[in-house]
């Protein structure tokens, strides 16, 4: 997943009860007291603001771009190094909202969240530890696209 914006398996739920949403048992606003500049606020915090909405479009959309010149191998390394910055920054951001979460509040989130915000936990470490790899990977990657172009550009054979 490239995208900066939280998907909906892993909001929070509105409970329903009778057909009527219920208030969900995590106090937000505590919580964005506690971690104001965390950036689930920005990517993945309920809410039904079109403007944040295309807010959160534009982001995904700029990252899925710089993603793809990763991928291709057109990223510059500064691109790169920005790339997996944000990656890293967003996945420490929700590691911390989740751990927070469940630390402070989670006696009173249902057995089915606690589980979501776990596997939320373990999912933002496994990336954590595998983003130095990808990025030196990506660069890796990057050198030799170069090195192709300039052998093409010298009408060179490629190995």
């Amino acid at each position: 997943m490239t995208s900066s914006v939280i998907p909906e398996t892993l909001r929070a739920p509105e409970p329903e009860v009778d057909g009527e949403p219920q208030a969900y048992p995590l106090d937000l606003e505590v919580l964005r007291a506690k971690l104001p500049d965390n950036l689930y606020w920005e990517l993945g915090a309920p809410t039904k603001d079109p403007e944040l909405l295309r807010k959160r479009e534009e982001e995904t959309r700029k990252w899925n771009e710089v993603f793809g010149r990763v991928q291709s191998g057109d990223a510059t390394e500064s691109e790169i190094h920005q790339y997996y910055d944000r990656r890293r920054k967003v996945s420490e951001d929700m590691l911390r909202f989740a751990t927070t979460v469940l630390e402070e509040q989670g006696d009173k989130l249902p057995e089915r969240d606690k589980g979501l915000y776990e596997l939320s936990i373990n999912m933002h470490r496994t990336r954590l530890s595998e983003y130095p790899r990808q990025e030196e990977e990506s660069l890796a990657h990057r050198r030799s696209q170069e090195q192709r172009r300039e052998q093409w550009r010298q009408g060179q054979p490629q190995p």
